[in-house]
């Protein structure tokens, strides 16, 4: 099969101005660049002067959390704005390895129940998904959580010598196998107990192979810049590729979001840590993060317990004062599909909430401040990302963050003028490629993998998605389940 896409301006994702060309796509692959329009194709589409972009890539998403990639393999959500490769295992949770063969890391987000598991090294998932049609590629990172959970249990206690020697040796199997890095969810209860010995031995291992280190920081309040500086420190040590998982400025801790980012920028030189963000001001979150800290203990069985206390509930609604209740709506609600779109009314319909869902529902919380977000997303350490997956129609609220994340940039950064198109696609394609090593994806150049958008030059906007040489919506298309390679 060839497609000939005429009459473009490709903007190639170096950062290199646009220039007007034709692309010839033979197979999946970019085998011409240049005035090719007398050259014959089986296929042709006339890109009208509109730019054509390398697909753009989706660093932090929850299409594994939520299952997603099993109960709605196309990811449409995902290639309807122009995204062809995503990235999963993040926050700590990831679907493998499983030492024991159960999906416990991802209870918060799905119920594990919904698919049958029959792998347990990522090598193992990593086939099992080569079966699946995904609609876009996927790659992984292991999760810090999915591991230390299986050795320690529910025993939130430092590790041991020799379990950290073999978390050690488990890590560096997975990303032989493929992983891209290692992810650690330090404001969840499972990985709170994680030490900076643990850590650093652990980030180590990833430095040596090449891979990513993510972290969701241990607080992202009050001590907010704390918690950047022990990420800073533990990059510095190990000298890992390192990012921060969708750094926000949440409202009433602006002052610390700020010096945050000072920090970030004055440690660039001694070390690489980047963070993620969204160009929505709202936070997707699990409904027992909303707990106060002193209650996020044990497992969503042990905190559920304790939340059906009225003696505890009282002391939660105290510790609630000032929470906008009204703003908080719910996206997701595992066997209650009824609840979704609902918004929360007060702190006892909230409890509620909790109870009948057995702390496994997801909200949408209007807590980040819109305007120091707005200035983050260009920052030269910031990576764009969703973190959204694309579910089902009716089985989750569809909310902008899963549907808009990449037009809503483009629109903020290139068409209000902050950005010029070839620095803001840049930072979608090639950056985020290059840090991670997806190969040959990325940039449009010849020999490359024919992952594309055409998206308008008046409005930015995407007209149509190409995946492996293949238009979507109009061929049958297929995503490539990535591997890592030192």
């Amino acid at each position: 099969m060839s497609l000939l896409i005429k009459g473009v301006q490709v903007v190639d994702g170096t950062g290199k101005p646009p220039y007007k060309a034709d692309v010839l796509i033979q197979k999946n692959i970019i085998s011409a660049i240049g005035d090719l329009k007398r050259r014959p194709a089986q296929k042709e589409i006339d890109g009208l002067g509109n730019y054509l972009t390398p697909g753009f890539i989706d660093i932090n998403t929850d299409s594994d959390h939520r299952l997603t990639l099993f109960t709605n393999p196309s990811q449409s959500d995902f290639t309807n704005q122009g995204v062809t490769t995503i990235i999963g295992g993040h926050c700590g949770a990831s679907l493998a390895p499983l030492l024991y063969g159960t999906l416990e890391s991802i209870r918060k987000w799905a119920d594990p129940t919904e698919i049958n598991i029959n792998w347990h090294t990522v090598g193992e998932l990593l086939k099992t998904l080569d079966n699946l049609p995904l609609g876009v590629n996927f790659a992984t990172l292991v999760g810090h959580s999915t591991i230390r959970r299986a050795l320690v249990g529910e025993n939130n206690r430092r590790l041991t010598q020799k379990e950290l020697a073999v978390f050690q040796k488990i890590l560096e199997q997975s990303l032989d196998e493929g992983a891209y890095g290692l992810s650690s969810g330090l404001g969840y209860v499972h990985g709170r107990a994680a030490s900076d010995r643990e850590l650093r031995a652990l980030v180590k291992v990833v430095a040596n192979l090449g891979g990513v280190y993510t972290t969701h920081l241990r607080n992202e309040t009050d001590e907010l810049l704390e918690s950047v500086e022990e990420t800073v420190r533990v990059a510095k040590s190990t000298g890992a590729k390192t990012i921060i998982s969708h750094l926000r400025p949440l409202k009433g801790f602006e002052d610390q979001f700020d010096e945050a980012l000072k920090l970030l920028e004055k440690g660039s030189a001694s070390a690489s840590v980047h963070f993620d963000i969204s160009p929505y001001a709202t936070s997707i979150q699990t409904i027992y993060t909303l707990l106060p800290i002193s209650l996020q203990k044990g497992n969503l069985e042990t905190m559920l317990e304790e939340i059906k206390d009225k003696k505890i509930t009282n002391l939660i609604k105290k510790e609630w004062q000032g929470l906008n209740f009204e703003g908080i709506k719910i996206a997701g609600a595992p066997h209650h599909p009824y609840l979704i779109g609902r918004t929360i009314e007060d702190a006892d319909d909230l409890i509620n909430l909790m109870i009948a869902t057995d702390l496994r529902a997801t909200v949408l919380n209007p807590n980040i401040n819109g305007d120091l977000l707005l200035n983050a997303l260009t920052q030269s350490q910031a990576f764009i990302a969703s973190d959204s997956s694309s579910p089902p129609m009716g089985t989750t609220l569809k909310y902008e963050m899963a549907t808009n994340t990449f037009p809503k940039y483009l629109e903020i950064t290139v068409k209000d003028g902050q950005m010029p198109i070839e620095q803001a696609i840049k930072k979608i394609t090639l950056d985020p490629a290059s840090y991670f090593g997806v190969k040959y994806r990325g940039v449009i150049k010849e020999k490359n993998i024919a992952d594309l958008a055409i998206i308008g030059k008046s409005d930015y906007e995407v007209r149509q998605t190409i995946l492996g040489g293949k238009v979507v919506g109009e061929e049958t298309t297929k995503g490539e389940v990535l591997r890592h390679r030192k």
